[in-house]
């Protein structure tokens, strides 16, 4: 049995967390305000939606869909992306709270990360490659065997990347920012 298909429909301050969404495919869609924290949301589809002002923490997203999705000032805690379907895997995330989240082993290429608190967020074997990380808080995240080749963290904080455990080539760092490069040494700069 296929989806049925949900197009370019809105839905404001509805609460999916105890019903949960219909398992349709969604295109086009906007959700503003909606609460899907602890929702089922396995197995839909998003494309070219919208969540804006959405709490969708700690929800069940295997093998969910998402294709050219924005999240703006969203709550996404403790999300499995890698749990998702990888196939076409696009996001954008804006003013967003993705904290102890997982997006392990993921294709991220080319993923805008803006004003969002990323802290102890799982990117270990993701490909970052051409990522930006706009003014973000990366405590305690994990970049292990990570792709970051012309990833931008100019503007971001808080993070530790070990340049001997991913590959980092061409990727844009402040000056402020080395420290995160050199942690594991436990030296001083000053």
């Amino acid at each position: 049995m296929s989806n049925s298909i949900v197009e370019e429909k809105t839905f404001r301050e509805i609460d999916f967390s105890k019903n949960g969404l219909t398992k349709d495919d969604y295109e086009n869609c906007s959700f503003t305000h909606c609460v899907f924290s602890h929702a089922d949301m396995s197995n839909i589809r998003f494309s070219g939606c919208t969540f804006n002002g959405c709490d969708l923490s700690m929800a069940i997203i295997t093998s969910m869909s998402l294709r050219d999705v924005i999240f703006k000032e969203s709550k996404l805690l403790g999300l499995h992306f890698e749990h998702c379907n990888k196939l076409l895997f696009s996001a954008e995330f804006e003013n967003c709270i993705l904290n102890l989240s997982s997006f392990y082993k993921l294709g991220l290429r080319k993923t805008r990360f803006t004003n969002c608190s990323l802290r102890e967020v799982d990117f270990a074997e993701c490909d970052l490659g051409n990522s930006v990380f706009d003014n973000c808080d990366l405590t305690m995240a994990k970049f292990e065997n990570t792709t970051l080749q012309k990833a931008d963290f100019r503007t971001s904080y808080n993070y530790s990347i070990d340049p001997e455990k991913n590959r980092i080539k061409k990727a844009k760092f402040s000056t402020m920012g080395i420290v995160g490069l050199l942690d594991k040494y436990d030296i001083e700069i000053g």
